[in-house]
Order: structure tokens, then sequence, then C-alpha cells
């Protein structure tokens, strides 16, 4: 093995191209470290590849199909060639497939391109840490040596969880990262795990065109978002034909000779075409070298770090989701760019967790930021709370949007806004008045004093302001 030790000063040495450790770079490479990444796929990790990207460009098309759908009480007809009323409109999902994973290979090379003309080197191959200072390399190409680093950054994210009773074939039985080798839309497909993931797909196929049924543990969907908000996808679900099942623990699934069997704990047996396996991740953290470096790790093997993104040991950070924090891009993102600065002696300001906000891809969509509803059960003295449905909206109407609300929370008193909920198409979008709102600690009364174009959907926020003023 050769072991490279040159002037080790400011060089930073980043395990894992995803979100945190390519944004940690180019902060890096900014600030003039002498930066080397290494990653064993492509530049873009598992979010770029088999996760956000696809998952997200899938979900594009499917609310396409589901505004396609919605336009019949628009007063828009399909129609075939001869004029006649039509509902051939159908999701092709080889090219819709062959779309999302060219949009994935486009995005890793302009993440690669991107780091490179920042001055990064990227290297193909595995890495782990051999202790505090050195980091063991394998490009693929088979060349090993070690690296001695000043500051080291973790960013290696998390895979799958796979159950022994459900094995996945890449075939009938799938995980989120195997959905994109289909040539067609399952006939019937069998979600088990109703999180985010799982009801995102359940979504998305439904509005594909497949039949989909919903296993869940647990009472509703989206166990840990607001419960306002879990009801009104839960309805939608049931409302649009999906077969929702609840307190419903799988025991094991199995391949038929046309498909797929889920055996439930309670003997009841579903049989579909697919089954798609959305129960849980697992950090990539087994065989890094953790020990070795002494690095605190949870029971759960997601890498310990407090606000500024160091681990237990100096000199060694994490980002992403191999640190627990949450499981989202913009948060690795956002842990890579506080690591660097941090390491780099630049300005910063720890991560601040009760202002993340994030967005469940559902059909409505699910945005939330700030305080919860458990929050304002806990708290029901102090803060205020109004939900508005979007049906009031008059742009809402227009759309022909029925499902769906905004939510603020705010303290009594001085009316300072404390965050929000907004359920509803492109609520990713509405989400960042609210989250600036909660940022820069603005009250109601600033908020409902901003104009806003009317009509527009938008216009709902400054609505619930104006009624919690009536509240203080």
């Amino acid at each position: 093995m050769n072991t490279e030790f040159e002037s080790t000063a400011d060089r930073v040495v980043i395990i894992g191209g995803g979100p945190g450790g390519y944004e940690a770079a180019l902060v890096a490479a900014q600030l003039g470290a002498d930066v080397m990444l290494i990653e064993r796929n492509r530049c873009g990790g598992a979010a770029v590849l088999t996760d956000v990207v696809p998952s997200k460009s899938l979900i594009a098309t499917a609310e396409m199909m589901e505004e396609i759908a919605r336009s019949d009480s628009l007063g828009i007809r399909i129609c075939d060639s001869e004029g006649d009323d039509s509902d051939t409109v159908v999701a092709d999902l080889n090219a819709v497939n062959k779309r999302i994973l060219s949009l994935a290979d486009a995005q890793a090379n302009d993440i690669y391109e991107g780091l490179v003309r920042a001055g990064v080197k990227v290297i193909r191959g595995t890495a782990t840490l051999a202790d505090r200072d050195h980091v063991d390399v394998v490009e693929d190409g088979g060349t090993e040596y070690t690296l001695e680093a000043s500051t080291i950054i973790l960013s290696v994210g998390y895979h799958p969880r796979e159950l022994d009773s459900a094995k996945p074939d890449g075939e009938r039985i799938l995980t989120w990262t195997q959905l994109y080798g289909l040539d067609e839309l399952p006939e019937h497909l069998i979600v088990v795990g109703s999180g985010v993931t799982g009801a995102e797909f359940a979504s998305a196929y439904r509005a594909l065109g497949t039949k989909v049924t919903l296993v869940s543990s647990r009472e509703k969907v989206l166990p840990g978002q607001d419960e306002d908000a879990a009801d009104v996808l839960e309805f939608v679900f049931r409302n649009k034909g999906m077969n929702v099942l609840s307190r419903s623990r799988a025991d094991s699934v199995t391949r038929t000779e046309n498909g797929v069997e889920v055996v439930l704990s309670d003997g009841r047996r579903v049989e579909g075409s697919h089954c798609l396996m959305a129960v849980g991740s697992i950090p990539n953290t087994e065989g890094l070298g953790l020990s070795a470096a002494k690095i605190k790790v949870r029971e759960s093997g997601h890498i310990k770090v407090d606000g500024v993104s160091r681990t237990s040991r100096s000199g060694v950070y994490a980002a992403g989701d191999c640190t627990g924090v949450f499981p989202l891009a913009s948060v690795a993102a956002m842990q890579g760019r506080i690591a660097m600065f941090h390491a780099l002696g630049d300005a910063v300001q720890p991560l601040k967790q009760g202002h993340v906000a994030s967005n469940v891809f559902t059909a409505p969509e699910i945005a939330t930021v700030g305080f919860t509803q458990q929050d304002y059960r806990e708290n029901s003295t102090d803060i205020d709370t109004v939900m508005l449905p979007l049906d009031t909206n008059p742009r809402a109407k227009m759309l022909g949007i029925e499902d769906g609300f905004v939510k603020l929370f705010a303290r009594r008193g001085s009316g300072s806004i404390l965050g929000g909920v907004v359920v509803g198409p492109r609520a990713s979008e509405l989400i960042l008045p609210i989250t600036m709102a909660v940022e820069n600690r603005l009250t109601v009364d600033q908020l409902s004093a901003s104009f806003v174009v009317y009509p527009s959907v938008s216009g709902s926020l400054t609505e619930a302001s104006r009624q919690l003023h009536r509240h203080l």
C-alpha cells in the first residue's frame, strides 16, 4: 500500500459525494483548502441517483396526471380523434423511467463538473478511516493508498432496510432504489410502510393509474407528521380508490406464480402484482472505521454530531442521513456547509433544527416548519393557532383545489410566528414565507401587512395571520 504524506495544512478529505459531501467540498475549495472527495458510485450519491431526484421526477409526472384528472371539473374534455370522450390517457412507465434515469445522470455529471471546476479532486473508490488523521482509499482501478488530512467529513448516506421475511428481488419485491427498472406500470402495487417514502410512492403510482394497497402498521398514514395533514391525505387516498390497511403489520412477502402475496400479522393475505418495501433505512456506517477513529455512534448506527456537525472526535465531522438529524437533502447540504465553515475558521451558526422546512411530496403535498400540533397541545396557554381550509380561497376554487389547508402557530401576546403547515398542491413553494417568518421572528401582524397578489393561493397565508391577530 502506498502512502501519501504531503502537506496537510487545510487538507480536507470527504468520504461520500451526496449533498452533504459535495456542498462541503465546494465550501472548502472556496475557502482555499486542498480538497479530496471519495465517492464509490457517482457524485450526487443516492440523493441524485436513486432517491430524491428520481422519486421527485416520478412524482412530477404523477402530478401532471393529477392535473389531467382534475381538468374535467374545469370543463376540459379529453376526446379521441373523432371527438368522443376518451379516458385513454396513460403513463408509459418505460419512457417515464428512461427520462428519470437520464435526469439523474445529467445531474450527477453537473455536480462532478462543478466540483472539478472548483478545484476539488474527485476520487472514484471506497474509503475507510484508519485513525483520526488518516483515510485508507481503494480506487476502482485497484490502486490503494492512505491520505493524511487535517479535517475529515463523513457523508455516507443510508440504504433501504430489508426484512428477512420480505427479501427484495428487484423484479416483484422491490426497494425504492429498484423501481426505476420497471418497464410497465404494476397492475396492483402493494406498498408496505406508510411513512414519507411509502406515502409518496403510493400517491404517485395511484395517480399514474396503478391499483395501490397501502399497508400501514400505524393507526393512520404518515405517523409523526401533523395529524390534521395526515387526516386530509388519508381521506384523499381513500376517496381516490386507494386501499389503505391501517393497523396492519406485514409479516412476510413472497413471490407467487403471477405476482406477490403479503401475509399480515392477523393472518390476512393480500395479493398483488408487485410489492414495494418502504420500512425504513440503515446508515452506511458499517465498515467505515468509526471505532478505529474513536467516533461515537447511536444504537441505530447513526453518527453522533453536534450543531456544527462535529463528531465526538476533534477534526472529524459528519453530515447527512448518516447522522440521523433529518433525512433531507437540504439538511445534509446545510450540515456539510456548516462543517466546513466551522473547520476552516469562518463565521458560522449551528443548525437550527426548529427552523428546518420539510415537505412530503404526495398529492396533496404536506409542508411543515417550526412548531407542531404536539407543541401546541403541550403549550396551548402560550400559543395560538388557526387552520384555514384552502377550499375557501378564490384562486384554489378557480384551480379546482378542494383538499388542503394553511395552519399557523403564533406566540400569544407577542404574535411571533412559531411555525406552520401547508397542505395542498405546491405546498413546498407556499411554506417559504412561513419559514422566513420563523427564521426572522416576524409577527402575524407583519405577515398580514404584506401585500399578496389577488387572487392567489398564498393569500391564505395573510388571511390566516389576520385571523390570528384577533386572537392575540
